[in-house]
């Protein structure tokens, strides 16, 4: 039981990005609210960031700028992981102010943001 706390502890941050990912996955397909499922989406994004971040870091190693003149590469973190994220949490945004764009026109249009209710009366005017 020892051994299997400790490896939890050490995996931690592999483990709070899955279970985020699964509430996030969870909410996305059980939501009927485009809002609601926006935000599961963002939890979604948040979780990939969270495990992304988790994998680029290692245990004493310091960050990518050269100090003291070391320049042995095992010495430093490799940055490929927190550009990744970066960019990741950019396109994100992005991502999400697209979906507020869309919800809104469908509020505006619809005068709901149930995606049930949408599909109803979406279905309705085409036949």
């Amino acid at each position: 039981m020892q051994a299997f706390l400790e490896k939890a502890v050490s995996l931690r941050f592999e483990i709070a990005a899955v279970v985020l990912f699964g509430i996030g996955f969870m909410n996305l397909l059980l939501q009927n609210n485009l809002i609601k499922k926006i935000v599961a989406f963002n939890v979604m994004d948040s979780s990939v960031f969270l495990f992304l971040a988790s994998q680029g870091y290692i245990e004493g190693r310091m960050a990518p700028i050269v100090q003291n003149g070391v320049t042995d590469a095992s010495q430093y973190v490799n940055p490929i992981p927190a550009g990744l994220v970066l960019t990741g949490i950019v396109v994100s945004v992005s991502v999400s102010a697209f979906f507020l764009a869309l919800v809104q026109r469908l509020y505006k249009h619809y005068h709901t943001v149930d995606f049930d209710e949408i599909m109803m009366m979406a279905k309705k005017k085409v036949d």
